[in-house]
C-alpha cells in the first residue's frame, strides 16, 4: 500500500490486553512500512533532483537525450501514463510484500498452534502414564500392606490362643497344687 501522510496520522493501533500500551508487533509493521515508503521517496527525489541538474546544467545533446525520456516518464502527464505506472508498481510490491508478510505471519501462527498442541498432548499423555503408574504402585503397596495386616492378625490370635493356653495351665497347675496340699491355715502362711 502507498504510505500517505494522512495514513500515518490516522493509524489506528489494537490495545492489547492484560498492559498497557498498543501490540509491538503491529507497531514494527507499520513503522516498517513507513520506514520502506519513505526510503523510496528519498531515493525518487535524490534520482529526480540528480536529473534536473543534469538537465538544466545542459549537458550535451547525446547524453540530455537519454536523460530527457526518463524525466518525460516521471513527469506528470494528463493521460494518467508513466507515473501512474510507477505508482501501480509500488503499491503491487506494497501489496505483495504485505501479502508474504500475512502469510508468513498466519503459518508462524499455525506452526505455534501445532507446536502448543502437540506440547499440551505430550504433557497431557506424560501425565496419565505417570498417574497410571502412581495408582499402580499404590495398588501394590495395598495388596502388600494387606497381606501385612493379614498376617499380623493371624500372628495375633495365634499369639492369644498360646498365651490363653499357657495361663489356663497355670491355672490348672495352681488349682491342682493347691488341692493336693489341702488347705493351708492362715496363721501358718504368716508364720504367726
Amino acid at each position: 500500500m502507498a504510505l500517505t501522510p494522512d495514513d500515518v496520522v490516522t493509524k489506528q493501533f489494537q490495545h492489547v490486553r492484560f498492559k498497557e500500551g498498543f501490540d509491538p508487533d503491529e507497531v514494527d509493521d507499520f513503522l516498517d512500512e513507513i520506514v520502506v515508503e519513505w526510503r523510496k521517496a528519498l531515493a525518487e527525489n535524490e534520482e529526480l533532483k540528480a536529473k534536473l541538474a543534469a538537465y538544466e546544467s545542459g549537458a550535451a545533446a547525446p547524453a540530455a537525450a537519454p536523460a530527457a525520456a526518463p524525466l518525460q516518464q516521471l513527469a506528470p502527464s494528463a493521460e494518467g501514463g508513466p507515473p501512474a505506472a510507477a505508482s501501480a508498481g509500488i503499491i503491487e510490491l506494497a501489496q505483495r510484500l504485505h501479502d508474504e508478510h500475512v502469510a508468513e505471519g498466519r503459518a508462524k501462527r499455525d506452526q505455534l498452534i501445532a507446536d502448543a498442541q502437540s506440547q499440551a498432548a505430550s504433557i497431557v499423555a506424560d501425565a496419565e502414564a505417570r498417574g497410571r503408574d502412581e495408582i499402580a504402585r499404590l495398588d501394590k503397596e495395598r495388596t502388600s500392606l494387606e497381606a501385612r495386616i493379614a498376617e499380623l492378625r493371624t500372628f495375633e490370635r495365634d499369639y492369644r490362643a498360646q498365651l490363653r493356653g499357657f495361663i489356663e495351665g497355670k491355672l490348672r497347675d495352681l488349682e491342682t497344687t493347691a488341692t493336693a496340699s489341702g488347705p493351708t491355715p492362715v496363721s501358718s502362711i504368716g508364720g504367726l
